[in-house]
């Protein structure tokens, strides 16, 4: 094990989790990766930005927009309650599907464009603990088969795909079997517990203004809190 100029530890080898390697600026980042690495992180902000505005509108699309809440996030909670709310099978299924189609994908480019650096960015920025990513990146190594489908929603998961550069066609072959049993788990999920999601909407339907306040609160603190450890 070797130590940065910083004194963080580097692991050795081409798939190694850089836990903390020095920062360097954007643009540089951006001149020696592949070209459609920049177009892949412009995605993935706009596809956070979405999620984040998704769940600050969940309190009121829930009941009244159920189809756009799952375009801006295909969240398992959004599911249970959009089903709940009556949404038709096809579209549930098919902007579902689409939704974590496109976060998946970008974030396996993200990873395939950026390798470490994205992973380094996960931990710096979006939350995500140096002992976390470490789990999964020592278990994606024997287990991807597993972990693709089973976390399917999960972008940390979808860019170590990347990083490790598994082939596109296992990816979205293992992916599809995940949001198809994902989907079909919810699908079936809202259907048995169908009177208590109910008993949520109209909560959320009754106290909806206060709880939106109360979301958009939540999201800046966290997200705040998050860009500011990352500055660090």
């Amino acid at each position: 094990m070797d130590q940065t100029d910083e004194g963080g530890p580097i692991l050795e080898g081409p798939d190694a989790l850089i836990i903390d390697p020095p920062p360097e600026p954007l643009d540089e980042v951006l001149v020696q990766h592949p070209w459609y690495g920049r177009f892949a992180l412009a995605a993935f902000v706009g596809l956070v930005v979405a999620a984040n505005i998704g769940t600050a509108l969940s309190v009121r699309w829930a009941n009244t927009n159920p189809e756009g809440l799952l375009a801006l996030s295909a969240r398992n909670r959004h599911l249970l309650l959009v089903v709940a709310k009556g949404i038709s099978p096809v579209s549930y299924s098919v902007i579902a599907t689409l939704r974590l189609l496109a976060a998946a994908l970008v974030c396996y480019l993200l990873g395939r464009a950026y390798g470490q650096k994205a992973l380094h960015w996960f931990v710096r920025f979006l939350g995500m603990t140096p002992q976390s990513l470490a789990k999964f990146q020592s278990t994606f190594e024997v287990a991807q088969w597993v972990l693709i489908p089973f976390f399917v929603g999960s972008n940390i998961v979808c860019v170590l795909t990347g990083v490790h550069r598994t082939s596109v066609k296992r990816f979205v072959g293992l992916l599809l079997i995940g949001i198809a049993a994902r989907l079909a788990l919810m699908w079936w999920l809202a259907k048995q517990f169908e009177s208590q999601l109910n008993s949520v909407l109209a909560f959320l339907q009754r106290w909806q203004t206060p709880l939106l306040i109360a979301s958009v609160a939540m999201l800046v603190i966290v997200n705040v809190r998050n860009f500011r450890r990352g500055a660090a």
